[in-house]
């Protein structure tokens, strides 16, 4: 625990809040929403689904990763092949893994090669605030919003002259530990931030041994290293126009096991990196101009350390935004976005680079007294596939007693990724993008001590690529499948006699159109809860999740057993400073798989001190 408590000092750094107009600027408000408009609109006038997990909530809840944030969220999936640092796949609204979009502080991330995101090496000690936004987006975002948008905001400072640091500090089963520090401030008109972490574990034997001429058997224990670090950086002008400059970085090994012959280690870096500025061009019109570049670099290495792949892509990200007010409750969006990926392997791809531009239109307003409006319309320019056009719209109304109904309808679309058009083996660049329509509608109320919302929800998707093998078993990409979605989505929040509880629950039925076989991977029934409570500088908290059986291929003959988990915490503030935290995950020692084969942690705990002044 020493050696844990001076890595900690060591990782002291800064954090700040940038007080803008601009994208990063509504992380402070809880009632907010920047991702479902790509500007700052109140979350009481959205139709779109969202959830919001803000800092403290990540302090509350007391998770190490991204993952364990993720899950059991509304209209969220999750698998991982292993415990901590393996390999994640989202699935939202039971969509695909890659029809998510994922954005760092307003810049598109994740791999060209997969078109995934890789959720698992994500710095959550680097996040301040998360948004989902459920249902497609593809008429803001362009490529991969089939399912939704999940958007990352680094952490920000405070207000205060006076640096404000905060320290953390923990460890754990399977030799876990944690080490986080941040300072923040600012000065006269500039602001700035830096912070640093670190978490490893020795981790747990990821894969059960696989019999057969295919199979294999590694009996070892299949680590996690992770060392990362955030920086931010601006400055306001007399005339109110600022500009900052940000940059997060994660760097470490995962180990894996995966079949003789091939990597079982990979070490990785995911850095973003970007600039934006924005002013009042004129009163009414206010906008803002941000570039970026985002890389995940990926080299795996054989057991015996040796070189075996090398996987690097880079996303150079442009975007222009003018939010231009019509009146008071009436607001015209105009942008237009530019992205090049490029990639660099020992694979030999035939082609390594291309580009995308966007054009986009959204009006969002009060038509009348208290019926608002969300309508969008995009254009896509893609240098593989030609035009693509998205659009969407949205409708909520407020009624009394403090019930709102509202209905959305879109499409949007998904470009192949590199693997499919240009892998050497398979690869096919005449793919057409995948497409979806999708509709829901749904009632909510708010009361003085209930919450409560309910979604229904479908979705067609054409052109699936799937690799499809010939008579002498070579795959190649073809747009071949089809898939509908019918999902219903329901939450219920409570506070009474002091205790705050949240219910969460999904019901799904993701088929494949020409099969009728349920899409792989997605359990159709899943239930959250969780329940806290402060009894003086004492909090307490529970949490129970259970997801029915899953399917882990088209066919559905291998079958992962459905399972049900629970979590203890408590944290107790010593004072206004100090404050000791634990958790005991996985209460009942369950053995439970996401992925057929793959383990998934038993019971362990994790003890944390932080500072915070």
């Amino acid at each position: 625990m020493q050696k844990i408590i001076v890595s900690s000092l060591l990782l002291a750094g800064f954090t700040v809040h940038a007080q803008e107009k601009s994208l990063e600027s509504s992380v402070d408000l809880p009632e907010m929403v920047v991702t479902a408009t790509r500007t700052e609109v109140a979350k009481a006038h959205l139709s779109a689904a969202s959830t919001i997990y803000t800092r403290k909530d990540i302090d509350r809840l007391q998770v190490k990763t991204v993952p364990e944030l993720l899950r059991g969220t509304t209209g969220l999936d999750m698998t991982q092949n292993g415990g901590m640092g393996s390999t994640t796949s989202v699935f939202m609204r039971g969509t695909n893994s890659n029809h998510v979009l994922v954005l760092v502080d307003g810049i598109k991330v994740g791999s060209a090669t997969l078109g995934t995101s890789p959720f698992e090496f994500m710095p959550i000690d680097q996040i301040e605030r998360v948004e989902i936004i459920r249902g497609p987006q593809s008429s803001l975002y362009g490529s991969e919003a089939i399912g939704g948008v999940i958007q990352i905001f680094t952490r920000k400072g405070g207000d205060s002259e006076k640096p404000h640091a905060t320290l953390d500090a923990g460890g754990g089963s399977y030799d876990t530990y944690r080490a986080a520090g941040a300072v923040n401030g600012k000065w006269k008109n500039n602001w700035y931030s830096v912070g640093a972490s670190s978490i490893g574990s020795e981790g747990i034997n990821a894969r059960q041994p696989i019999p057969g001429p295919y199979g294999f058997n590694q009996p070892d224990k299949d680590g996690y290293q992770n060392t990362a670090m955030n920086a931010r950086a601006g400055h306001r002008f007399d005339n109110n126009a600022e500009i900052e400059a940000f940059f997060i970085r994660a760097e470490g090994s995962s180990k894996y096991d995966s079949y003789p012959g091939s990597g079982d280690n990979l070490a990785f870096i995911n850095q973003t990196v970007g600039v934006s500025g924005n002013m009042d061009i004129v009163d009414r019109w206010h906008s803002t101009l941000r570039l970026g570049q985002s890389s995940d670099e990926n080299t795996s290495f054989l057991p015996n350390n040796t070189f075996y792949s090398q996987f690097d892509t880079t996303r150079w990200n442009a975007s222009w935004l003018n939010e231009i007010t019509l009146a008071d409750a009436h607001k015209l969006i105009l942008g237009s976005d530019y992205r090049l990926d490029e990639l660099n392997s020992d694979t030999a791809f035939t082609k390594t680079s291309r580009y995308d531009v966007g054009l986009f239109a959204e009006y969002t307003g009060e038509i009348w007294t208290n019926q608002f409006m969300n309508a969008s319309v995009r254009g896509d320019q893609n240098e593989q596939f030609g035009q693509y056009v998205t659009g969407s719209v949205g409708w909520r109304s407020n009624w009394a007693y403090g019930i709102s109904t509202f209905a959305n309808f879109g499409n949007a679309f998904k470009a192949p990724s590199f693997n499919d058009l240009y892998y050497p083996t398979g690869g096919n660049a005449h793919l057409n993008p995948e497409e979806s329509a999708s509709f829901e509608t749904g009632l909510a109320g708010k009361h003085d001590w209930l919450q409560w919302e309910l979604r229904a929800y479908h979705t067609n998707i054409d052109n699936l690529i799937t690799w499809v093998p010939d008579k002498n078993f070579n795959y190649s990409a073809q747009n071949i499948g089809k898939a509908q979605i019918d999902g219903l989505e329901a939450e219920i929040g409570a506070q009474l006699l002091g205790w705050n509880a949240k219910l969460n629950m999904n019901i799904l039925s993701p088929e494949a159109r020409d099969t009728n076989k349920r899409l792989p991977r997605r359990a159709d029934k899943t239930i959250m809860f969780d329940l806290s409570k402060s009894f003086g500088d004492v909090d307490v908290g529970a949490n129970v999740m259970a997801q029915d059986h899953r399917f882990d291929n088209p066919d559905n003959t291998i079958r992962a057993a459905g399972f049900v988990t629970a979590d203890l915490r408590s944290a107790y503030h010593i004072n206004k400073n100090w404050m000791l935290s634990a958790k005991l995950s996985n209460l009942f020692d369950k053995e439970y798989q996401t992925v057929s084969t793959y383990n998934q942690q038993g019971r362990n705990f994790f003890f944390s001190i932080h500072y915070n002044n």
